[in-house]
């Protein structure tokens, strides 16, 4: 097939190279920057450096940019997209984009279904892309209105990238539960990293602090947009977060032994029971 991939960040440039190097599928890039876009093609991540006249061969198109510029992009450049293509996205919220991309995409003969690979690092740029960063990894599939032989696809394809399971969710699922498991992380990172402590850490620390603090070397442009898209979720898990910390602060500072041992093996047996 012939695949575009918009935008050449850590995501964008991790799935050409995953393509590259394990599938025979044609990639070609489309970026806002030429020199990564010469990078990439020097690489042997694409075949190809695209402009929007590329989209009228495209079979799948991954929009791997920021998410207002995924339905901006779309909707200005849908009249040169192949009728029938697929477009998919890989962003961290689906709400605030499945609407608007399900429609744009249905009035110019175009197939979307949202997918998220939940794989990433703390840098942001091509340089820090990798061919192998999706293996093992979990790739979620939101169809919205895409019929099962488009999940297929982008399932099939996934799986040949490495990844190591696939999910399908709606936009609501999908959202609740990475507010959990990714905003939240980086919100405490950040919270965490502003203590007028953390500039003398050097010596004192050791994994509890890298593991804690690693998400806060953070892309503010990008995840500012993708917090206050999903805020009623985020907010209600800071709330939730908050509650916690406020129930383990008291016990402390009452000295209440039993209690505070008490949720602390709550706390462990409840990790032990995921089995991670």
């Amino acid at each position: 097939m012939n695949i575009v991939i918009v935008g050449l960040g850590i995501i964008g440039g991790s799935l050409a190279k995953a393509f590259a190097k394990y599938t025979d599928h044609h990639i070609i890039g489309i970026n806002r920057t030429s020199e990564t876009l010469k990078t990439a093609l020097s690489d042997g991540a694409i075949h190809e450096i695209g402009t929007t006249d590329s989209l009228s061969k495209a079979d799948v198109v991954y929009m791997c940019t920021y998410p207002e510029h995924i339905v901006e992009f779309v909707g200005k450049n849908a009249a040169y997209f192949k009728k029938g293509c697929i477009v998919t996205d890989v962003c961290g919220i689906k709400s605030e984009i499945c609407g608007k991309m399900t429609e744009i995409c249905r009035d110019n003969g175009l197939i979307f279904c949202g997918s998220h690979p939940m794989a990433g690092k703390e840098k942001f740029s091509y340089t820090a892309s990798e061919a192998d960063l999706f293996v093992g990894a979990s790739y979620i599939i939101v169809p919205c209105e895409a019929d099962d032989k488009t999940v297929k696809t982008l399932s099939d394809l996934a799986f040949k990238l490495r990844f190591g399971s696939v999910r399908t969710a709606t936009p609501q699922e999908h959202d609740r539960m990475i507010a959990f498991t990714s905003q939240l992380p980086h919100v405490l990172a950040c919270a965490y990293v502003q203590s007028p402590c953390c500039p003398n850490h050097g010596g004192f620390s050791a994994g509890s602090y890298r593991d804690v603090s690693r998400v806060a070397s953070i892309n503010e442009n990008l995840w500012t947009d993708l917090f206050l898209d999903n805020r009623e979720p985020l907010c209600e898990e800071i709330g939730i977060l908050i509650e916690n910390l406020e129930k383990f602060r008291t016990l402390i500072s009452c000295g209440d032994s039993e209690k505070l041992r008490e949720e602390l093996k709550r706390s462990r047996l409840v990790k032990e029971g995921l089995g991670e």
